[in-house]
């Protein structure tokens, strides 16, 4: 009884001194997991503080840059960069992540109304940046090049989806986002949707899945960066399918698109081999990244699929496709993720939950 009236009094003050450390601003709290603090943390001064910070990184146009420390206010380095550098974007979290942390903070906080205003501005950079065609481009105002393309590439288009879903159901932190609002971001979520279904790959008559880039007018597969040739996408087609399932009442085509996405991920799974990292002396950094024969190894799946083949395919900075990762240059097999494990869960865990919402639980 002593011991655990001990282990009490320990836990209560160890508990009191995070919440001490929380509310007083001590504890730092790095970018990457400002969308991960218990609920308590969006109405402490510290989480005011990350605030403060974000609303002075956001642009004329309501959106945001990517990939900057938004818990400190401008540093002179971000200053200094061109403006084309600072840009707003939807890739990598870059305003979307700062919506839903403004959004969490000024739920717990009704009073302050800059962070509600910075959002909504926000929202409204979202709603107009979509093209008539239902997708987004990766930066707005729109730069030249493939960030112009309908951009599914690391799940951006897929992440404002989500947000304008939560919007237009006044859900997750946004009740306080007005009727027109609300169903100005519902009709966006529509015509997404109707945007992704138009980008669904058709290889010799049957639907297979989704490139991480497609052309703004036409919805046909489009290139990024010279590694990054017009291809069937794994990652990107999970985050998609995940979407997809998630549609209340989903219509036959939606139902459609879906059973054919997952039909393509079972297709072109690799069984038998492991991705690995391998120490090498003789290269640059000392490691190697191999295919290893595994019987044994989960399931993995290519990061880029060829488009008429559906075989796997592994690009060097010269754009040359190759069949084999090994063909490729040591510097692009070490630093890109040729393999994925990203499918499994979803078919593993999330199809057999959807199918059975679904009322086909059976359905191999």
């Amino acid at each position: 009884m002593k011991k655990t009236w001990h282990r009490g009094v320990a836990f209560f003050l160890v508990s009191l001194g995070s919440l001490v450390g929380v509310s007083s601003g001590c504890a730092a709290v790095t970018w990457k997991q400002v969308l991960h603090q218990p609920k308590p943390w969006y109405a402490t001064q510290a989480a005011v503080s990350v605030g403060e910070a974000v609303l002075t990184y956001q642009t004329p146009s309501g959106g945001w840059p990517k990939n900057w420390d938004m818990t400190q206010p401008l540093s002179d380095a971000f200053r200094a960069l061109k403006e084309s550098e600072r840009a707003p974007t939807i890739d990598n979290g870059g305003t979307t992540t700062p919506i839903r942390l403004l959004a969490r903070i000024c739920s717990a906080q009704p009073k302050l109304t800059s962070f509600r205003e910075a959002a909504t501005r926000g929202i409204d950079y979202l709603l107009e940046s979509q093209y008539d065609s239902g997708g987004w481009p990766q930066f707005f105002p729109l730069r030249k090049g493939y960030y112009s393309h309908i951009t599914f590439n690391d799940d951006a288009m897929v992440h404002v989806l989500e947000l304008l879903r939560d919007v237009a159901n006044g859900g997750n932190d946004f009740a306080w986002v007005d009727v027109k609002r609300r169903e100005h971001a519902r009709e966006a979520v529509g015509r997404g949707v109707a945007c992704i279904l138009r980008c669904q790959v058709v290889i010799k008559g049957v639907k297979t899945a989704w490139c991480a880039q497609h052309d703004e007018n036409t919805f046909a597969p489009a290139a990024a960066r010279a590694f990054e040739p017009a291809s069937l996408a794994s990652t990107e087609s999970v985050g998609i399918l995940r979407f997809l399932m998630q549609q209340p009442m989903p219509s036959p085509a939606v139902v459609a698109a879906i059973e054919a996405g997952i039909a393509w991920l079972e297709k072109v799974k690799l069984t038998g081999i492991r991705w690995d990292r391998l120490k090498a002396p003789k290269l640059p950094g000392g490691i190697d990244a191999v295919v290893v024969p595994d019987a044994a190894a989960p399931a993995l799946w290519a990061r880029f699929y060829d488009l008429d083949s559906s075989r796997p395919i592994f690009i060097g900075r010269d754009g040359v496709i190759h069949f084999n990762v090994a063909e490729i240059e040591h510097e692009r097999r070490i630093g890109y993720a040729w393999y994925v494990s990203t499918p499994r869960k979803l078919l593993e865990t999330d199809l057999p939950a959807w199918r059975k919402e679904q009322g086909q639980p059976g359905r191999p």
